[in-house]
């Protein structure tokens, strides 16, 4: 199939009716607690990796000051144990009032005065995976209306606790309640991957219709088995999930760990290519305040962030996996441009890997083409040149190709300074 008829069919299949909130066109950025962080409620004895205010007001300071905000990283997001173990005397969730005493909508004000959003976690069941207050049919509206007072800009709802009779009704019904309360408020639903991720089970028409976002899969480890594992449940179910997916409505294969412990700097190039290939959430799960500067390049790689926000929505698929243990991915993109990742599986040596744009399916042309990780232009590629690219072990190459006609080449970045003659 050629490129340009690959992307109209693309386009055709990820028209699905999407949530009319307005929100999440681009696939949302920013910070989420949960992989690094987990549930450590002991203040007294480790004040710096508790979940507490002070934890979200420091890691709304680092995306403000950091570099992070301008990059499009702008929710600090709240997971699981942030709350009381009991509602209040109304009947409404409440913080924990030793680890949050300024209480949730104090946090929210902070986090707004910084040009951010704050996200927040609830659980559709009786409680929470942690074993806090969960949200139940009958306090469906409650809760809502409450995140809404808070100031809350997004919800992540889980599903412990429940069974899929509760989560078909309540999923939906939190959809609407949330709209309801006239303040625009982002919606990532774990719906899904309670369900096994896949039809007939799981409807991702419906799921398109009320959710932004939403998890198919289990949850990522701080390891590179975790990642792998994770891409190639969506590799292999990419047919099913692939069509699901554009503007206002994403895929979540989960956190981002880059920076934490279990990943080489080689293995965090590779998630976040293939995170950006496959128009990903980006949300990381690190201490900003400690991040390492290796670890803070990949994160704020503007080409590989350019790629991961292009408004036409489109995930990337698979189009080739080799014997020899290497991966090609492929994604359209805005104005003619498309994305390119070669993923090597292997772990023995950098491997060379050999084709041509024709063997890719590129249509008959001459291509310019930008390194997304050397931050390099190479040199201009006719269609039937062939070409090697050398791929680290569990490592990738990440290109960023656009016809040479109707571009020029004003800097290093295609994000901003690449710019087609011809349009926007």
């Amino acid at each position: 199939m050629h490129q340009a008829a690959a992307v109209f069919l693309l386009a055709f299949s990820a028209a699905t009716q999407a949530l009319d909130n307005g929100l999440m066109r681009t696939p949302p950025m920013g910070w989420l607690a949960w992989e690094r962080f987990r549930c450590d409620i002991d203040c007294d004895n480790d004040p710096q990796n508790c979940i507490n205010e002070v934890l979200f007001r420091d890691m709304a300071d680092r995306l403000a000051e950091d570099g992070w905000r301008e990059l499009g990283y702008v929710y600090v997001n709240i997971d699981d144990c942030w709350s009381s173990k009991t509602r209040d005397a109304k009947g409404r969730l409440q913080p924990d009032p030793k680890r949050f005493p300024g209480g949730i909508a104090k946090l929210a004000r902070y986090v707004h005065d910084r040009g951010l959003k704050l996200g927040i976690y609830g659980d559709m069941g009786t409680y929470t995976c942690a074993g806090y207050p969960g949200t139940t049919l009958d306090t469906i509206e409650t809760d809502a209306q409450t995140f809404a007072e808070w100031g809350i800009d997004m919800l992540k709802l889980d599903g412990c606790f429940s069974n899929s009779s509760v989560q078909e009704q309540g999923y939906p019904l939190m959809s609407k309640a949330l709209n309801a309360t006239d303040r625009p408020i982002g919606y990532s639903c774990s719906w899904p991957c309670y369900q096994g991720g896949l039809p007939p089970k799981v409807n991702y028409t419906i799921l398109g219709e009320i959710c932004n976002l939403w998890r198919n899969y289990g949850d990522i480890e701080d390891s590179w088995d975790s990642v792998l594992s994770i891409v190639d449940w969506f590799t292999d179910h990419q047919d099913i999930i692939q069509p699901a997916a554009g503007p206002g409505h994403w895929n979540d294969p989960d956190m981002l760990i880059i920076g934490d412990y279990g990943l080489s700097m080689d293995q965090s190039r590779s998630q976040m290519a293939l995170w950006a290939i496959m128009a990903a959430p980006l949300f990381m799960s690190s201490d900003l305040r400690t991040i390492n500067s290796g670890a803070r390049a990949i994160l704020q790689n503007k080409a590989a962030i350019a790629i991961n926000q292009d408004p036409l929505g489109i995930q990337g698929r698979r189009l080739i996996k080799e014997k020899s243990g290497i991966d090609v991915f492929w994604r359209p993109l805005s104005n003619q441009a498309s994305a390119l990742v070669f993923f090597s599986r292997r772990t023995d040596m950098p491997y060379r890997y050999h084709t041509s744009l024709k063997a890719l399916n590129y249509t008959k042309g001459t291509y310019m083409v930008y390194d997304v990780f050397s931050q390099k232009v190479q040199p201009m590629l006719k269609d039937t040149t062939d070409f090697v690219v050398s791929i680290n072990p569990t490592g990738v190459v990440m290109w960023y190709v656009f016809p040479a006609a109707g571009w020029q080449v004003v800097g290093s970045n295609p994000g901003s300074a690449m710019r087609p003659l011809l349009g926007p």
